[in-house]
Protein backbone atom coordinates (compact mmCIF):
# COMPACT_ATOMS: atom_id res chain seq x y z
CA UNK A 1 0.00 0.00 0.00
CA UNK A 2 1.18 3.35 -0.11
CA UNK A 3 2.37 5.44 2.65
CA UNK A 4 0.78 8.55 3.33
CA UNK A 5 3.74 11.20 3.48
CA UNK A 6 4.13 12.92 7.25
CA UNK A 7 2.94 16.54 7.04
CA UNK A 8 5.66 19.07 6.98
CA UNK A 9 4.30 21.56 9.91
CA UNK A 10 0.73 22.43 8.85
CA UNK A 11 -2.32 19.86 9.24
CA UNK A 12 -3.29 17.96 6.07
CA UNK A 13 -6.77 17.00 4.97
CA UNK A 14 -6.15 13.75 2.61
CA UNK A 15 -10.11 13.86 1.19
CA UNK A 16 -9.14 11.46 -1.52
CA UNK A 17 -9.57 8.50 0.87
CA UNK A 18 -10.49 7.20 4.29
CA UNK A 19 -11.09 6.48 6.81
CA UNK A 20 -7.89 4.23 7.41
CA UNK A 21 -8.19 0.76 7.55
CA UNK A 22 -6.36 -1.51 10.18
CA UNK A 23 -3.17 -1.61 7.83
CA UNK A 24 -3.21 1.32 6.88
CA UNK A 25 -3.21 3.11 10.41
CA UNK A 26 -0.81 0.82 11.47
CA UNK A 27 1.24 2.04 8.40
CA UNK A 28 0.99 5.39 9.30
CA UNK A 29 2.54 4.71 12.88
CA UNK A 30 5.26 3.10 11.29
CA UNK A 31 5.75 5.55 9.38
CA UNK A 32 5.69 7.89 12.45
CA UNK A 33 8.32 5.80 14.66
CA UNK A 34 11.68 7.53 14.72
CA UNK A 35 15.30 5.32 12.85
CA UNK A 36 16.61 3.52 15.87
CA UNK A 37 14.27 3.31 18.15
CA UNK A 38 13.18 0.98 20.60
CA UNK A 39 9.60 0.41 20.85
CA UNK A 40 7.04 -1.80 22.57
CA UNK A 41 3.99 -2.85 20.73
CA UNK A 42 1.18 -3.17 22.62
CA UNK A 43 -1.35 -6.43 22.36
CA UNK A 44 -4.24 -6.53 19.54
CA UNK A 45 -4.23 -3.80 16.79
CA UNK A 46 -0.80 -2.34 17.16
CA UNK A 47 1.43 -5.35 16.96
CA UNK A 48 0.31 -5.08 13.47
CA UNK A 49 3.09 -2.10 13.20
CA UNK A 50 5.27 -4.80 13.12
CA UNK A 51 4.88 -5.73 9.53
CA UNK A 52 4.65 -2.20 8.05
CA UNK A 53 8.63 -1.30 9.23
CA UNK A 54 11.20 -0.61 7.17
CA UNK A 55 13.84 -3.60 6.64
CA UNK A 56 16.55 -0.30 7.15
CA UNK A 57 14.66 1.17 10.12
CA UNK A 58 16.82 0.16 12.57
CA UNK A 59 13.84 0.26 14.86
CA UNK A 60 13.90 -2.47 17.89
CA UNK A 61 11.15 -4.38 18.92
CA UNK A 62 10.69 -5.06 22.68
CA UNK A 63 8.01 -7.49 24.21
CA UNK A 64 7.13 -7.58 27.84
CA UNK A 65 7.36 -11.21 27.64
CA UNK A 66 11.30 -11.18 27.28
CA UNK A 67 12.20 -10.45 24.05
CA UNK A 68 14.29 -7.73 21.77
CA UNK A 69 14.94 -7.80 18.40
CA UNK A 70 11.11 -9.08 16.92
CA UNK A 71 10.16 -9.34 13.41
CA UNK A 72 7.42 -9.18 11.67
CA UNK A 73 4.13 -11.94 12.49
CA UNK A 74 5.39 -15.35 11.30
CA UNK A 75 3.21 -16.60 8.45
CA UNK A 76 3.34 -21.03 7.56
CA UNK A 77 6.44 -22.76 7.86
CA UNK A 78 7.94 -19.63 9.87
CA UNK A 79 5.23 -20.18 12.91
CA UNK A 80 7.61 -21.22 15.79
CA UNK A 81 4.82 -22.40 19.24
CA UNK A 82 7.87 -21.24 21.28
CA UNK A 83 8.54 -17.85 19.69
CA UNK A 84 5.14 -15.63 20.26
CA UNK A 85 4.68 -11.89 20.98
CA UNK A 86 2.62 -10.67 24.21
CA UNK A 87 -0.37 -11.76 22.95
CA UNK A 88 0.67 -14.91 22.08
CA UNK A 89 1.13 -13.96 18.23
CA UNK A 90 3.74 -16.18 16.56
CA UNK A 91 6.64 -13.71 15.42
CA UNK A 92 9.79 -13.77 13.49
CA UNK A 93 13.48 -12.94 14.95
CA UNK A 94 15.87 -10.22 13.19
CA UNK A 95 19.65 -11.24 13.35
CA UNK A 96 20.58 -10.07 17.22
CA UNK A 97 17.41 -11.61 18.78
CA UNK A 98 17.71 -11.79 22.19
CA UNK A 99 15.87 -13.19 25.35
CA UNK A 100 15.30 -12.75 28.80
CA UNK A 101 13.66 -13.09 31.82
CA UNK A 102 10.11 -11.65 32.41
CA UNK A 103 11.70 -9.98 35.27
CA UNK A 104 13.89 -8.09 33.25
CA UNK A 105 11.74 -7.08 30.13
CA UNK A 106 9.83 -4.64 33.05
CA UNK A 107 12.68 -3.52 34.38
CA UNK A 108 13.41 -2.25 30.75
CA UNK A 109 9.70 -0.53 30.64
CA UNK A 110 9.81 0.93 34.51
CA UNK A 111 13.33 2.09 34.05
CA UNK A 112 13.14 4.32 31.23
CA UNK A 113 14.60 2.51 28.70
CA UNK A 114 11.77 2.81 25.47
CA UNK A 115 11.56 5.42 23.53
CA UNK A 116 8.17 4.68 21.85
CA UNK A 117 5.41 2.40 23.33
CA UNK A 118 2.14 2.13 20.90
CA UNK A 119 -0.81 0.94 22.76
CA UNK A 120 -4.57 0.43 21.98
CA UNK A 121 -7.34 2.49 23.99
CA UNK A 122 -10.92 2.74 25.27
CA UNK A 123 -10.41 6.31 25.71
CA UNK A 124 -8.43 9.12 25.27
CA UNK A 125 -8.56 12.48 27.03
CA UNK A 126 -7.78 16.10 25.38
CA UNK A 127 -5.08 15.70 27.86
CA UNK A 128 -3.35 13.08 27.52
CA UNK A 129 -5.15 10.65 30.07
CA UNK A 130 -5.24 6.95 29.17
CA UNK A 131 -7.97 4.49 29.80
CA UNK A 132 -7.28 1.47 28.25
CA UNK A 133 -7.49 -1.60 30.87
CA UNK A 134 -11.07 -2.10 32.26
CA UNK A 135 -14.43 -0.70 30.86
CA UNK A 136 -15.80 -0.63 34.19
CA UNK A 137 -18.74 -2.67 33.15
CA UNK A 138 -19.90 -5.43 35.74
CA UNK A 139 -19.45 -8.70 33.41
CA UNK A 140 -16.02 -7.33 32.08
CA UNK A 141 -12.97 -9.22 32.19
CA UNK A 142 -10.05 -6.32 33.36
CA UNK A 143 -6.69 -6.84 31.52
CA UNK A 144 -4.29 -4.10 32.75
CA UNK A 145 -0.91 -6.49 31.68
CA UNK A 146 1.67 -4.20 31.61
CA UNK A 147 -0.12 -1.08 29.83
CA UNK A 148 0.61 1.10 33.18
CA UNK A 149 4.33 0.27 33.36
CA UNK A 150 4.21 1.03 29.39
CA UNK A 151 2.37 4.03 29.42
CA UNK A 152 4.71 5.40 32.28
CA UNK A 153 7.99 4.36 31.10
CA UNK A 154 8.32 4.75 27.64
CA UNK A 155 9.08 8.31 26.84
CA UNK A 156 6.43 8.38 23.57
CA UNK A 157 2.86 6.75 23.93
CA UNK A 158 1.43 6.44 20.90
CA UNK A 159 -2.00 5.04 20.91
CA UNK A 160 -4.14 3.35 18.04
CA UNK A 161 -8.00 3.12 18.36
CA UNK A 162 -11.37 4.05 15.98
CA UNK A 163 -12.19 7.40 16.89
CA UNK A 164 -15.65 6.39 17.20
CA UNK A 165 -17.71 3.59 19.18
CA UNK A 166 -20.91 1.50 17.94
CA UNK A 167 -22.46 4.04 18.54
CA UNK A 168 -21.28 7.38 17.51
CA UNK A 169 -19.61 8.55 20.68
CA UNK A 170 -16.04 9.61 20.51
CA UNK A 171 -13.75 7.75 22.35
CA UNK A 172 -11.11 11.30 21.77
CA UNK A 173 -13.29 12.56 25.42
CA UNK A 174 -13.19 15.63 27.77
CA UNK A 175 -12.48 13.51 30.80
CA UNK A 176 -12.03 9.93 30.65
CA UNK A 177 -15.47 7.67 32.51
CA UNK A 178 -13.41 4.22 32.28
CA UNK A 179 -10.79 3.57 35.06
CA UNK A 180 -7.19 5.36 34.48
CA UNK A 181 -4.64 3.41 32.82
CA UNK A 182 -2.34 6.78 33.09
CA UNK A 183 -2.20 10.35 33.57
CA UNK A 184 -1.17 12.93 30.99
CA UNK A 185 0.74 10.31 29.04
CA UNK A 186 -0.38 9.90 25.48
CA UNK A 187 1.44 12.08 23.10
CA UNK A 188 -0.03 11.20 19.70
CA UNK A 189 -3.86 9.63 19.10
CA UNK A 190 -3.78 7.64 15.97
CA UNK A 191 -7.40 7.19 15.06
CA UNK A 192 -9.17 5.77 11.79
CA UNK A 193 -10.27 9.38 10.82
CA UNK A 194 -6.98 11.79 11.93
CA UNK A 195 -3.79 11.77 13.48
CA UNK A 196 -3.88 14.06 17.00
CA UNK A 197 -1.02 15.43 18.93
CA UNK A 198 -2.28 15.74 22.96
CA UNK A 199 -0.28 18.02 25.74
CA UNK A 200 -0.50 20.52 28.21
CA UNK A 201 -2.00 23.08 25.20
CA UNK A 202 -4.86 21.06 24.17
CA UNK A 203 -5.49 18.77 21.08
CA UNK A 204 -4.51 19.76 17.73
CA UNK A 205 -4.89 17.62 14.82
CA UNK A 206 -2.37 17.14 12.19
CA UNK A 207 -3.49 14.93 9.07
CA UNK A 208 -7.46 13.85 8.73
CA UNK A 209 -8.63 11.15 6.65
CA UNK A 210 -11.74 10.97 4.21
CA UNK A 211 -12.83 14.15 6.77
CA UNK A 212 -11.95 17.43 7.32
CA UNK A 213 -10.80 19.39 10.74
CA UNK A 214 -14.21 21.02 10.30
CA UNK A 215 -16.32 17.98 10.18
CA UNK A 216 -14.47 16.15 12.74
CA UNK A 217 -14.72 19.41 15.24
CA UNK A 218 -18.87 19.17 14.37
CA UNK A 219 -18.34 15.71 16.39
CA UNK A 220 -15.68 16.13 18.84
CA UNK A 221 -16.62 17.52 22.27
CA UNK A 222 -13.31 18.55 22.88
CA UNK A 223 -11.72 21.40 20.95
CA UNK A 224 -9.01 21.14 18.07
CA UNK A 225 -6.92 23.08 16.23
CA UNK A 226 -4.67 23.21 13.12
CA UNK A 227 -0.82 22.58 13.11
CA UNK A 228 0.32 26.52 13.14
CA UNK A 229 -2.48 27.70 15.07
Amino acid sequence: MTVIPHPAGRTVEHLGSGPLDRDGLAAVVARDIPRGSFVNLGIGQPTMVADHLAADSGVVLHTENGMLGMGPAAQGDAVDPDLINAGKIPVTELPGASYFHHADSFAMMRGGHLDVCVLGAYQVSGRGDLANWHTGAPDAIPAVGGAMDLAIGAKDVFVMMTLFARDGTPKLVPECTYPLTGLACVSRLYTDQALFHLGPDGVTVAETYGTTVDELAARLDVPVRRLGE
